[in-house]
């Protein structure tokens, strides 16, 4: 963009420069392109999800105990690749969901097996090199996963929180992800509040 380009071009106009005053204005010129290219990567980093896997999530707990999101999916599913394409990708979605979630990405017909609260959970129906649908690995029985795309939320100790069914665009998801993320779940003594609140959610994500 402009930045890089205005700081590109006044490197290159001193270091044209022979006068030895100008070397403390180069050492410094690059060393402000280094600084501004770090922190646009940076900043691209923080535009998307950081997905882990739900062994590293629960290790991460240790440390720092975050709700965790699961999306679940399938390698056939289109409404998945949808979910990744316009929603996951929103670089306002992934800062939230970095500030406040372990993000899991699940395949449900994976065939390897998942440690999950000290249980162990297979696809014993798995079948190699099938195309289309495979077996389903138990993991996704357990968190209560029907249909794909799902994503399951869990509080901070990896209790369910909901399963999420269904394809829900940046603003759609955003209701959810903010009322488990800022614990306002906890204020609903009924389903009736609980829609009342969501329909009067204003979404800010862009």
């Amino acid at each position: 963009g402009a930045p890089f380009f205005s700081i590109f071009e006044t490197v290159r106009t001193l270091f044209r420069n022979k006068n030895k005053h100008f070397i403390i204005m180069r050492l410094l010129a690059l060393f402000l392109l280094a600084f501004t290219f770090s922190f646009a990567n940076a900043q691209m980093k923080d535009s998307k999800i950081n997905w882990m896997t739900i062994e590293e999530a629960q290790e991460a707990m240790k440390k720092e105990p975050k709700k965790v999101m699961i999306d679940v999916y399938t390698s056939w599913c289109g409404p998945c690749k949808m979910l990744d394409k316009n929603t996951f990708s929103n670089s306002d979605l992934a800062a939230y969901v970095n500030e406040h979630y372990y993000a899991v990405k699940f395949n449900a017909e994976s065939p390897e097996d998942v440690v999950f609260k000290g249980q162990t959970f297979s696809n014993p129906n798995y079948v190699p090199n099938k195309p289309g649908r495979n077996g389903v690995n138990e993991f996704s029985r357990a968190l209560q996963v029907s249909a794909y795309p799902t994503v399951v939320f869990l509080d901070e100790e990896l209790n369910m929180l909901m399963p999420l069914r269904g394809y829900r665009t940046p603003q759609q998801m955003e209701v959810f992800l903010k009322v488990f993320g800022s614990d306002k779940y906890k204020d609903f003594q009924s389903s009736e509040e609980w829609e009342s609140y969501q329909q009067s959610f204003q979404p800010t994500f862009q």
